[in-house]
């Protein structure tokens, strides 16, 4: 999966995911892919539904060794 841009908010409770991702989201061109890593648990539920209502993409989910990894398509 080709992201133009990788955030990092393990370690982040909730809301600051959702907050740093859309702060994210809006530095990249409309298309392009932001990665996001978080170890906040809410954050499957609270991202999925977040990139719904910004009509963005939800391309991909994967938990790996704790780290929870999405990659959204901007809309």
């Amino acid at each position: 999966m080709n992201s133009v841009k990788v955030l990092d908010a393990k370690g982040l409770a909730c809301p600051m995911p959702i907050v740093k991702t859309k702060k994210a989201i809006n530095e990249i061109a409309t298309g392009e892919v932001l990665e996001i890593h978080t170890t906040d648990k809410g954050a499957k539920n609270d991202l999925t539904a977040w990139a719904k209502s910004g009509g963005h993409d939800l391309l991909k989910f994967e938990e790996e060794n704790g780290i929870l990894k999405f990659w959204i398509k901007k809309g």
